[in-house]
C-alpha cells in the first residue's frame, strides 16, 4: 500500500488563479485530474483584486463571469485613483480609472463586451475551486510538491508530501503543471532559467477592518495614494497605498519604504501597535477604530521565466512571471494563461491537433509574460515624476517643507511646481487606463496561419493606453454587439466564438464559406460554427461596428480559434474555400 500510486491524466500544482482556472477551463471540456495546493486553503488575503475584461471574458466563455461580477465591487467602487495628504484629510489630485474617464468610455466599450470589477482573490479563488470541484475535479489542500521523474516523455511521477501527516506519496500523470506561484517548487525541479531585473525594493501590506464609510461619499475611489511629505516617517512607511478591499470596510494599506532603502535593516520591522499608529496617521481620523487582520512583507519583482514549458510540464501564472501589481495585470494574466493552454491541451489529448501545438503555449504567452512584468515595473517608476515634484524623494525635512511651499507660490515658482506635479499625476494614466497592455497581445506561432499576411499591423504610438482593433490573424477577435433582426437581447460577436469550438464569421455573399466550413470541419476532424452578419443574414450588425471593424469585405471570412483569438482571415471569397480552410486548419492545429 505505502508504494501505491495514483494514477491521472492531469495534476495541478497549486489552487490559485492560474491552478484553479485552468481546472475550470479543463472541466468545460469534460476534463478531469487532481489538484494540489500547499496552502491550507484559498486565499485569506486579498492580494490580487483587479479583474480587467481580457480575464472576464475567459470566464464569461464558460459562465463564471456573472459569478464574478456579482461577488465583486464595480461601477463607482472603481471610479477614481486619489492623492491626498489622509483619506479624511487634503486632496491633492485623483484621476478616472479603470474605464470610468468619460474620455475613454468609448475606447472601453469598443474594446470588450465586459467592464472591469474589483474582484478581491479571496473572492475569486473560492468561485474558482468551486466550479473545478463541482465539475469532477479533486482538490487537496495542505499538499505540497517535492519533486518529479520523467521515465517516459508520457510519464510523469511527482513525488508529493501531505503536510499534515508528514508522509509523502506519488501520483503518475501524463501532464503536469507548475501554478505554485512565485516560489514555484516545479520550476526549480524543471531548472527553468529566469529572467531577472533589478528589484524595486520591498512592500508591505497591512489587512484592516476600519469603517471609513463616513470618509468615502465625496473621495470615491479603490486605490488612494497617501503621503505627508511635511512630516517625518518610519524607514517602512514612507508613503501608503490605500486599497480598497470591500467597500467600506475592510483595507489594504500597502506601506513602501523610500526608494534605495535597505529593506534588511531592522528598522524595517515594526509592532502591530506602530502599524495602527501609522495606519491612523494616514487615516486622518482618530476616532476610527483599527483592527489588523494580516501582516505580510513581499518583494517588488521583475521576473520572467526563459520559456513555460518542457515537454508534457507547463508553468502558468506567478511561477513565470513575477512583478508589482501596477496595472493590474497579475491574476488577469494567470486566467489568460490557462484559457490559452486549456483548447489546445483537450484538442492533443483528444487526436484533433498535433503534439506540437503544445508548443505554442509557451510561444504565445512568455512574450505576453515580458511584455506585463515590464509594464507593471514601469506603472512604479511612472509614480516618480509626481513623486520628485512633490518633495518625496528628498530624503531632508527641512528640503520637503520648503518644497512644499513652493505649491503656494503664486507666481512663476509655484506655478512651476504645480505644472510638474499634474504632469506627474497624468504620466500615471499609463497605470490607470491601461487598455492597450491588457487587450493588444499579438501571438505569432505555428498556431495562428499568417501565410498571406506576414507583416503585422503597427500598434499604436501609446501601446500602453490605446487598444488595436483588428482582425489580424493572431489577434483577439473584435467585439461588436450583434442582434437578430427582430430585435432580442444583444450579444457581442465574441459570444459567438469560443466555447470549444473553432468560428468562422462570414457576410453577404460569404455562404459558400459556411458549406466550405461545414466540409472542412468533418475532413479535419474539429467542430467549427460558422455565422453570416449583415443584412438579413444569421444576426444583424446594428450599430455596424462589426463592418468597421472586421477588416474583410461582406464576402470575405475570419476564422477564430476556440481562446477567441483570430487564426485566419480571407479579405474576400476566393475560388477554392474548402481547400484553404484544411490547409489553415492543418496548420494551426500542427496535423
Amino acid at each position: 500500500m505505502a508504494n501505491e500510486i495514483i494514477k491521472t491524466d492531469l495534476l495541478i500544482v497549486g489552487a490559485g488563479p492560474a491552478g484553479a482556472a485552468l481546472a475550470c477551463f479543463l472541466s468545460s471540456y469534460g476534463r478531469k485530474g487532481i489538484i494540489i495546493s500547499a496552502a491550507s486553503g484559498t486565499a485569506h488575503t486579498p492580494r490580487a483584486h483587479i479583474t480587467n475584461m481580457a480575464a472576464l471574458e475567459c470566464l464569461r466563455d464558460i459562465g463564471l463571469d456573472r459569478q464574478c461580477i456579482d461577488a465583486g465591487a464595480a461601477g463607482n467602487h472603481m471610479v477614481h485613483t486619489r492623492w491626498c495628504h489622509s483619506m479624511a484629510g487634503d486632496e491633492y489630485a485623483r484621476l478616472y480609472s479603470w474605464g470610468n474617464d468619460p474620455k475613454r468610455k468609448g475606447d472601453y466599450d469598443a474594446a470588450s463586451p465586459c467592464d472591469h470589477v474589483d474582484l478581491p482573490q479571496t473572492e475569486l479563488e473560492p468561485i474558482l475551486t468551486r466550479r473545478a470541484i463541482h465539475t469532477g475535479w479533486t482538490l487537496r489542500f495542505d499538499t505540497s510538491f517535492v519533486s518529479f521523474t520523467r521515465p517516459e516523455p508520457d510519464v510523469i511521477i511527482s513525488e508529493v508530501k501531505d503536510n499534515l501527516s508528514g508522509k509523502t506519496y506519488k501520483i503518475q500523470s501524463r501532464f503536469l503543471f507548475g501554478c505554485d506561484g512565485a516560489r514555484s517548487q516545479v520550476i526549480r525541479e524543471l531548472k527553468i532559467p529566469l529572467i531577472k531585473k533589478p528589484g524595486q525594493g520591498l512592500a508591505l501590506n497591512v489587512l484592516l477592518k476600519a469603517d471609513l464609510s463616513h470618509l468615502v461619499k465625496n473621495r470615491t475611489g479603490n486605490l488612494h495614494w497617501v503621503f505627508q511629505p511635511e512630516k517625518e516617517h518610519p524607514a517602512w512607511g514612507w508613503a501608503c497605498i490605500v486599497r480598497m478591499v470591500r467597500p467600506w470596510d475592510e483595507w489594504m494599506f500597502i506601506f513602501l519604504p523610500p526608494p534605495g532603502a535597505d529593506v534588511k535593516g531592522d528598522d524595517m520591522i515594526a509592532s502591530n501597535e506602530e502599524y495602527i499608529a501609522r495606519v491612523k496617521q494616514f487615516i486622518g481620523d482618530e476616532s476610527v477604530d483599527v483592527e489588523i487582520k494580516d501582516v505580510s512583507k513581499w518583494m517588488i519583482n521583475e521576473t520572467v521565466a526563459e520559456y513555460y514549458s518542457d515537454g508534457n510540464i507547463f508553468c502558468l501564472g506567478d511561477a513565470v512571471h513575477r512583478h508589482p501589481p501596477f496595472n493590474g495585470l497579475g491574476s488577469n494574466t494567470c486566467i489568460q494563461d490557462a484559457f490559452n493552454l486549456a483548447w489546445k491541451l483537450d484538442y492533443v489529448m483528444s487526436r484533433r491537433a498535433g503534439p506540437s501545438l503544445l508548443d505554442t503555449y509557451s510561444t504565445e504567452r512568455q512574450p505576453v509574460g515580458v511584455d506585463i512584468i515590464t509594464r507593471a515595473n514601469q506603472g512604479l517608476r511612472d509614480h516618480a515624476l509626481w513623486m520628485k515634484s512633490i518633495g518625496m524623494l528628498e530624503p531632508d525635512l527641512e528640503k520637503r517643507k520648503a518644497i512644499l511651499a513652493e505649491f503656494e507660490d503664486k507666481g512663476e515658482v509655484g506655478r512651476k511646481r504645480r505644472q510638474e506635479f499634474q504632469a506627474g499625476i497624468e504620466n500615471t494614466g499609463t497605470e490607470f487606463h491601461g487598455l492597450g497592455i491588457e487587450m493588444n497581445q499579438q501571438y505569432r506561432s505555428n498556431a495562428v496561419y499568417h501565410g498571406d499576411e506576414p507583416e503585422a499591423p503597427a500598434l499604436p504610438e501609446d501601446a500602453v493606453r490605446e487598444r488595436l482593433i483588428s482582425s489580424y490573424p493572431g489577434m483577439r477577435l473584435p467585439h461588436a454587439w450583434l442582434n437578430t433582426r427582430k430585435p432580442g437581447k444583444q450579444f457581442s460577436t465574441i459570444d459567438l466564438a469560443g466555447h470549444g469550438r473553432f468560428c468562422l464569421l462570414t457576410g453577404p455573399g460569404g455562404h459558400k464559406w459556411k458549406e466550405a466550413a461545414a466540409n472542412a470541419a468533418e475532413a479535419v476532424g474539429v467542430d467549427i460554427v460558422s455565422y453570416s452578419i449583415g443584412w438579413k443574414e444569421d444576426y444583424e450588425d446594428v450599430y455596424f461596428d462589426w463592418a468597421k471593424r472586421r477588416e474583410v469585405e461582406e464576402d470575405g471570412c475570419v476564422l477564430v480559434r476556440p481562446d477567441r483569438f483570430v487564426a485566419w482571415r480571407s479579405k474576400s471569397m476566393i475560388s477554392n474555400p474548402q481547400e484553404k480552410l484544411e490547409k489553415v486548419l492543418r496548420k494551426v492545429l500542427c496535423l
